[in-house]
């Protein structure tokens, strides 16, 4: 079940998955308190979390995480194909989102298409993808 979620519940999966070995507080960006969380349940645990961000009608796509347990079932594709769905309801021009490069062929599976050139931030590589709306 994908539902709302308060931006403080998405720490500790970001943290776990994402960045380990980095401090916890590191996880909490800039804007949390205005995005929108989504995460992904299974029997009541928290088990995936997303978070997306607006910004002049584009919706940007940020620490999505899913804890190891649970990926390869379906729960990222499931809530990614849920959050495009919603933002192209929302009239939003365009949804994207900054992502890492082992990780292009999912992203690429929901027509999103990279954008500009291989980047690093903290040491880890990533693509700019997006897919415009119609």
């Amino acid at each position: 079940m994908i539902r709302r979620i308060d931006w403080q519940d998405t720490i500790s999966i970001r943290h776990s998955v994402l960045w380990p070995d980095k401090p916890e507080e590191f996880c909490h960006i800039t804007g949390d308190e205005e995005a929108d969380h989504y995460g992904f349940f299974v029997d009541q645990e928290l088990v995936c979390v997303a978070s997306i961000y607006i910004h002049h009608s584009h919706a940007r796509l940020r620490k999505f995480a899913t804890l190891p347990d649970y990926q390869r079932q379906g729960i990222g594709k499931k809530m990614l194909a849920y959050m495009i769905d919603h933002y192209r309801g929302l009239l939003m021009r365009s949804f994207w989102c900054d992502a890492r490069s082992d990780a292009i062929g999912f992203y690429e599976s929901f027509g999103m298409n990279i954008e500009g050139d291989l980047f690093y931030k903290s040491d880890q590589a990533y693509y700019r993808m997006r897919l415009y709306y119609d």
